[in-house]
């Protein structure tokens, strides 16, 4: 196992049914075989995030992000949120934006640049993201795959991470 048995990947439902759409589509919990990580499926608070360690991935649908600091990112990490402004990045949209990801120590994150109303289809799939992930895909790879519909998305971060590639 790569980062070893305390890696997790958390997909977060909340209270908020309009950011929350893609909840149906968080992997199962558990080991993911061979990759030493665990999903972890939380059910946290429209006001904050679940508190976690050892995250290689988190995905959410929260407007304002708050409690970053509860988490402990790995080298390489995805992280996003889904909300109408995540990509634009001058914080002008009222929501936060994939770059306070990158600030909390997530490697790469995706934000929509303008109201993408909240169809799951552009924005990352969480099972498709993971999968691609885990298997050794780059994070720009991972996320592009994971969007249907990237007309709307922005991709922030480190596009070559890639800490599940083969060496």
């Amino acid at each position: 196992a790569l980062f070893g048995p305390r890696s997790r990947a958390v997909f977060e439902t909340t209270g908020d049914a309009a950011r929350n759409v893609r909840s149906p589509l968080y992997p199962p919990a558990g080991a993911v075989g061979g990759s030493g990580v665990m999903v972890l499926r939380a059910n946290g608070e429209a006001a904050g995030l679940t508190t976690a360690a050892d995250v290689i991935a988190y995905q959410t649908g929260l407007a304002q992000l708050r409690g970053l600091e509860q988490l402990s990112f790995l080298p390489g990490a995805l992280a996003d949120h889904l909300t109408s402004f995540g990509g634009v990045l001058d914080g002008t949209g009222g929501q936060s934006t994939a770059l306070e990801w990158i600030s909390a120590g997530a490697t790469a994150s995706h934000g929509t640049v303008s109201e993408p109303c909240n169809h799951r289809q552009k924005f990352p799939h969480p099972q498709v993201l993971l999968l691609n992930y885990l298997q050794g895909s780059t994070a720009i790879e991972a996320y592009w795959r994971s969007v249907l519909w990237p007309g709307q998305g922005l991709f922030v971060g480190e596009p070559l991470a890639a800490p599940f590639a083969r060496r």
